[in-house]
């Protein structure tokens, strides 16, 4: 695969490389890449847990420390159950 770039673009490229320490300016365009891809699975990974959320029932209001608190005694007590479930 070819890509044609402007000038000022070409120019750009080569100083991010060397910049960032590239050997290359396709290694630094391949990095943009993987960057993009993983920012892609990220934002798709966000959107199911998203939805998860949603779907896992009402939400929990909170306003004060002592909310706090008892919410993540819930969230504490959740999780060592799953553990204990989990064990031998």
């Amino acid at each position: 695969m070819n890509i044609s770039l402007p000038d000022s673009m070409k120019k750009y490229v080569r100083g991010r490389a060397d910049e960032e320490r590239y050997s290359t300016p396709s290694e630094y365009v391949r990095s943009l890449i993987r960057d993009d891809q993983q920012k892609i699975e990220d934002e798709e990974r966000l959107e199911q847990m998203l939805l998860e959320g949603l779907r896992s029932g009402p939400g929990t209001t909170i306003r004060s420390k002592a909310d706090w608190a008892k919410f993540w005694k819930k969230i504490d007590a959740g999780i060592q159950a799953k553990h204990n479930k989990h064990r031998p």
